[in-house]
Order: C-alpha cells, then structure tokens, then sequence
C-alpha cells in the first residue's frame, strides 16, 4: 500500500546536497552506475535505469483500437439520444423554434466540449498513456511538492516513465510562482486532494447512475408495443436486468468483452440511420440550428425555464469523462479516429432526426427516441438499444473498480479485496464489496425514482461536476508543466470553463428534485476517504518519528541472545524511509531472527505503471555479517499485485542480483582508485571479494529453499489518553469501523497464509 500523497521528487528536499554531488562508487545495475546516497531515510541501489519512449503503433493496430474502443468508451454517450430531449423539455415544448434552440445547444456543447475539450487538450495530459482523474493529479504531484507524506526518494525521479516531457519554450516566471504558491499553502495541498477525492467519488456515483438511467431509459421503449406495460412494470424489468449485469460482474467482461464493438457500432449506425431518415422526412430545415443565433432566442423567449433546461441538456455529453479515463486502454490516435469518424457524426445525426421528427410532433417529447423510430424497426432498434445500454452499464461499472483500485493503491481508500478477471487485459478488475454496495444504490434509485426525468437531475450534477474538476486541474497543468501562452489559457476558462459553469448553475437548481444523490454519495464517500487518509498519515508519522536506527539494527541482529534460524523472512511495512519500530517490539518478544532479514516496503508512486525491472530499490542493511537488507518495491497507481505474481521468488532473484552489482561495482571503484604499483594487490582483494559475494549469493539461495517467512506487521491504533473527543471518534470510532469491515492487509497482499506470520503492536496517537 502507497500513500496518496506522494511528493513531487525536488533535488533540494529529496537528496542532501552533500549526497547528489557523492562522487563514490554506488551500487551498479544492469551495466549504468548509479548514485549513492548513505542515508537510511533516502533509499539507495536501485536497479536498471531506461528511459524508454512509447513504441509507435502502425496505422492498422492504431485502425484496430479505434473500432475496439467504440465498444467501450462510447456507450454511455451513445446511448444518451434515449433520454436528452425528454430530459430537456419536461413540461413539453411550447415553441416550435425551442427545439431548434435546443439541437443548437446539443451541437455546440458536444463539439466545444467532447471535441475540442476531450479530444484535442485533456487527452494531451495523459500520464504515460493513462488517463482520469488521478492522472491530472499524479502530473502536478510529480511536478510541485503539493503531497502531504515524506514518502520521497531521490530514486524516484530515475524511473524511466516518472519524468515529465517539458515543452522547451518555457514560460518560467508564472509557472514557478503558482509552483511556489501551491508548495508553500497547506491549505492548497488539502484542496487538490480533496478536489482529486471528490473527481473520483463523482465517478463512482456514476457507476450508480449510469445502469439505473441507461436500463430505465431503454427498457421504457417497450410503452410503445403494449398499452399493458404500466410504469411499475418497466421498474420491475429494470431492476430485475440490473440485479443480473451485477450479479456477472465476478465473471469479468473479458469473454463477452470481443461482442461490445460491433454491437455499439451497429448502434451508432442504426441511430445514424434512423436520424437521417427522420431528418428528410419531415423537417430538413433543423440545419438551421447550426446558428447560434437560435439559442440566443431560446434563452429570451423561456427565461429561466430556458436555463433550467440546460440540466437536460448536459446529458447529450454523459460518459464523456470515459474518453479521457479509458485512454490507457488504447491510445490518444485511436480514440480521436472513433469519436470524430463514428461516434460524434452519428450522436449529431441522431439528435437532428429526433429534432426534426419534434417539429412535426411536439407531443411525442416524453418518448422521442421510440416514437421516432419508423415501425419495422421497431423491435429491432429495443433489443439493440436493451444491449447498448447494458454495454454503456457494464463499461461504467469496470470503470468504477478500477478508480476504486487507483484509490485503494494510493492509501485514499479503505482496503478492499481486488480480483483481477483476466489474464489478458490487466485492467479488468472486480472488486465483491463496491460491486454489491454498487447494486443495492442502483437498484435503489431505480425502484425510488422510477422516471428517468429525476434520475437525469441527479446524473447531470455528476457529470458536470467531473467535468469541471477536470478543467481545474487542467488549467494547472497548462500554467506549471505545458507553460501554454496565456492568452490560450484564457481563452479555454472563458470559453470552455464558462461553458461549465452555465450548465454547473443549473443543474445544482435542481438540487431538491433528486440532485442531492450525488452530492450526498460524495460526500459519504469523501468523509470516508478523508477519515482513512488522515489516520494512515498520522501512523506513518508516528512510524517515522520511532523508526528504529541502523546502527540499533546491527545491534540487534548481532546480539548473541537473539538466535537466528533458517530461512528468509520478509518484514513488510508501510515506511518506505526507514526500519518500522515494530521490529524492535517483535525482538523483544521473540529473540529469533531468520538467517535472511529483508524488510519490504510496498510504495505507490504517482504514475500509472512502474516497469517491471525498475520495480526495487535494495540496501544492505549494517554490515555484511547481518545479512539484513532493506527493499522498497514500487508500483504506479495501475500495476496490478495479483497473486498469480511470483512476488518473492522474484524478490529474492533481484536481492541476489542486487549482491551481485554491488560488488561489481566496488570493484569498478577499487579499479578507479589503485595505482600502477598496487595491481597486484588490488587483484587478490578481488578475487577474495569474489569468493565472499559467491558465498553470500550461496547462502541466500540455501536459506531461499530452506523456506520463506512472510512477518506482517499489525498496528493497532488507538487515540491517545487525554486526546479531544473529536479525535478520539475520528480514531476509535471512524477509522475503527473501517478497519473491522474491510480487509485485512494479508488479503491486499496476498500473502499465502501458511507463511504468514502477523506481529501486532499498539499505537497510540
């Protein structure tokens, strides 16, 4: 487990002056020479150094990822032509030119912000290829020190992918000085966390909305077949279709995952179509609404109702978020190939059909999408629209996991039990206890609501506030790292943000009339976050503050009252910069320490992925008598800890291969430093180190098949006496019941529970 807050990696705070300009022989890796640094706190020894650049893709795999990504980045903003215009007109339409107003809105809100937002500029802040909302905040992370743990290394910065690509013109006045101002407010800090906490709780309210809108709205088309299909009829279908999308989930997506493309782009096609059709059947001249001229009317016929409206609006831009969260998945040319070939000329064509259809039968606004569907395509267009909008759930809910396992990676979530369902796509994760919570609310929207009208009120504030978070952090990303031209900058707030902000006003209008939800479910979330964050922040300080010192380490082991006995045992701990002092408490208790001791850290850096073989960072640990080494493995925010990996079989290979260049790379110093006159010398001190670093690498290999212990430590954390009654119910009360309902650390790791071995200790805070 990392922490959310990992720092943005500063020469001045991450190293010691005195060790950046070390000029002695560091431990060697893969053939590169590394820098030293001999402090305990700031790891050292790290393993092979790339810096490798994203391979190009060949049009045909770029072509090949386009179609693939119709079938999961689209459906849910595919899927909105079902419900946008009875969403928009509630009372009905009282002016024939309204509907124009309104498709002229749909247009410019789909192009200014699906297009030239999402497409052509968020899609550019991907980090290393990932998108979403922790993407943004891993950029700035990695750029100002805006964190709120002492977690950072000086290695850090050396991972091939942490490195962030600066444009060469840089404008470095403004950018440092809004750099400064977030570093040196702690207020600034909190906030970007917080803003960062509440982008993904909209997210994950999505994951509640999205099945209960998108089911609802479909499974409503059958009002058209049968007079007999009363209202609590189609809930009880719906509900019935959602219990069973959430009860597959344990199955993963990866073997119905080949079918969603063809069927959303037989989708997009069909709406297209149908579109067309509507559109020279009855009123061609809707082309009109291409003028925005016609919304200036709007908004000065109707008023507030006009604006008030807008909250329907907004929904023609549902799932957009996806473009940017699921780009990992593809690539930034694939996706802007399926949304400007196939997704938005077939939305555009869908909504001036149903416009035109709406100009010649005003009162078919409730029920537009099946009412303007010509007869014999009737049911053909519900079994399609049925799985359109299973697909558009389905897509919404994986993306949920896997929010909620980028949360849980970085310390801001409460330990839940992540399955990954498949071999071949790593971000196919399925998470039992969200997926469960996640049914019972969409069920229960579903039943309470009942019309798509309301659940529209509660969707629209999710969206749009994702949306406008995302443009907050973009707009950092543009002053600090891209250091864009500020007239750009300007013009994407006054334009883009305004944008935004009109459609944030109004859906927030409609607080009372089902907007709460999400706002009540993000704050539910947040707090629950926020309670876990700020309590594993106080047990890493206290941690830190008590580390036990390596020479105290030394002291221990080589103690002739503490025995040692075969094998090799893993101490796993969340401090990355030092011993943890439950080593001392587990001494005290039992004098027995393995013949290997290799305390583990598991660290989360802010990028998505670490590679493979950039993973550990290894010491030694006192003198080589002791046989105790420290190791700090890392991950991105979307490497997967699965337990089909062979984690300390690989561990041990890297420690033997640590021991190796080390050597090598003390030899490489010896070299450096003797004279013509001392070779001989020098070759006998290398050749008995030689001797010494086989019998070291023997040993590890002897104790590696002598078996493996895995020690966990368990703190049980408690407030101290004479603590505020605040405190105290944030400590024993909050955190206490979160940490009895979730899992254990054991399950996060999994860890075999045969070689498990759980060391408890008590802190107080």
């Amino acid at each position: 487990m990392g922490d959310c807050e990992v720092e943005a990696r500063s020469t001045e705070q991450l190293a010691p002056t005195d060790a950046a300009r070390d000029d002695s022989p560091p431990p060697f890796s893969s053939g590169k020479q590394l820098r030293r640094n001999d402090s305990l706190d700031i790891e050292a020894g790290s393993h092979s150094r790339h810096f490798s650049k994203g391979t190009e893709r060949d049009w045909g795999t770029v072509m090949r990822l386009a179609f693939q990504s119709v079938g999961i980045v689209y459906g849910d903003i595919g899927t909105s032509p079902l419900y946008v215009y009875a969403s928009t007109f509630t009372d009905g339409i009282r002016h024939e030119d309204d509907i124009l107003g309104v498709l002229s809105l749909i247009f410019y809100t789909i192009t200014l912000i699906t297009l030239v937002k999402y497409v052509f500029i968020v899609l550019r802040a991907n980090d290393n290829g990932d998108g979403g909302t922790f993407a943004l905040y891993s950029l700035i992370c990695r750029y100002a020190k805006v964190g709120l743990l002492p977690s950072q290394q000086a290695e850090d910065r050396e991972v091939s992918n942490f490195k962030l690509e600066l444009p060469t013109n840089r404008r470095y006045q403004r950018a440092s000085k809004v750099k400064a101002a977030l570093e040196n407010s702690p207020f600034a800090k909190y906030f970007l966390l917080v803003t960062t906490m509440l982008g993904t709780s909209m997210v994950i309210g999505d994951g509640v909305l999205t099945p209960s809108m998108s089911v609802l709205s479909a499974v409503g088309g059958i009002k058209e077949a049968t007079d007999a299909m009363t209202e609590d009829r189609i809930v009880l279908i719906s509900v019935v279709i959602l219990i069973l999308l959430f009860l597959v989930q344990r199955f993963g997506t990866d073997k119905v995952g080949y079918s969603f493309a063809p069927i959303i782009t037989i989708w997009f096609l069909l709406i297209a179509g149908i579109g067309v059709f509507n559109f020279v059947k009855y009123d061609p001249w809707v082309v009109k609404a291409i003028n925005p001229k016609y919304i200036i009317n709007y908004f000065q016929r109707n008023g507030k109702t006009a604006w008030i409206s807008l909250g329907g609006v907004v929904l023609c831009i549902t799932g957009v978020e996806a473009l940017f969260a699921d780009v990992g998945h593809f690539t930034v040319r694939s996706i802007q190939i399926s949304m400007c070939s196939v997704a938005f000329p077939s939305l555009i064509l869908a909504y001036a059909g149903q416009a035109s259809y709406l100009r010649k039968h005003m009162d078919d606004v409730s029920d537009t999408f099946y009412k303007s569907i010509p007869g014999g395509l009737y049911w053909p267009m519900f079994v399609v629209a049925i799985l359109a909008a299973i697909i558009a759930s389905q897509a919404m809910i994986s993306g949920t996991f896997s929010i909620i396992q980028q949360s849980l990676s970085l310390g801001c979530f409460p330990r839940v039990k992540v399955v990954h369902t498949s071999a071949k796509h790593e971000g196919q994760v399925y998470i039992p206890e969200m997926n469960y919570i996640l049914m019972v609310a969409s069920v229960a929207v579903t039943a309470g609501f009942k019309t798509t009208v309301k659940i529209g009120n509660a969707y629209g504030i999710a969206v749009v506030f994702v949306m406008t978070l995302t443009s907050a952090l973009l707009t950092l990303i543009m002053i600090m790292i891209w250091k864009t031209h500020i007239i750009f900058i300007i013009l994407y707030v006054l334009v883009i943000g305004s944008v935004e902000l009109v459609y944030l006003s109004s859906v927030l209008y409609k607080f009372d009339q089902g907007g709460y939800l999400p706002l009540a479910f993000a704050a539910f979330l947040i707090t629950t976050m926020l309670v876990w964050n700020y309590v594993y922040r106080k047990r890493y300080m206290y941690e830190l503050s008590h580390k036990v010192p390596s020479e105290k380490v030394e002291e221990i082991v080589l103690n002739s009252g503490v025995r040692r006995i075969p094998g090799i045992a893993f101490f796993y701990s969340e401090l990355v910069q030092g011993i943890p002092p439950i080593f001392e408490h587990y001494v005290e208790n039992v004098p027995a320490l393995h013949s290997v001791l290799v305390f583990v850290s598991i660290k989360s850096l802010p990028i998505s992925r670490v590679p493979a073989d950039e993973r550990f960072l290894f010491r030694r640990v006192g003198s080589h008598d002791c046989y105790v080494f420290r190791c700090v493995a890392r991950y991105g925010y979307k490497d997967a800890r699965s337990e089909q990996e062979p984690f300390d079989a690989m561990l041990v290979q890297r420690l033997k291969q640590f021991m190796e260049e080390s050597w090598k790379s003390r030899t490489l110093g010896n070299d450096n430093d003797e004279g013509e006159g001392r070779v001989v010398d020098g070759g006998e001190k290398r050749e008995r180190e030689e001797v010494l670093v086989g019998r070291e690498l023997e040993l590890v290999e002897r104790e590696w098949k002598n078996g493996v212990v895995h020690l966990l430590g368990e703190n049980e954390v408690v407030a101290a006496r004479g603590a505020g009654l605040w405190k105290r119910f944030l400590i024993d009360n909050a955190y206490g019941i979160l940490k009895r309902n979730t899992r254990q650390q054991d399950e996060v790791f999994t860890i075999p529970r045969r070689r498990l071995l759980k060391v408890g200790m008590t802190i107080e805070l």
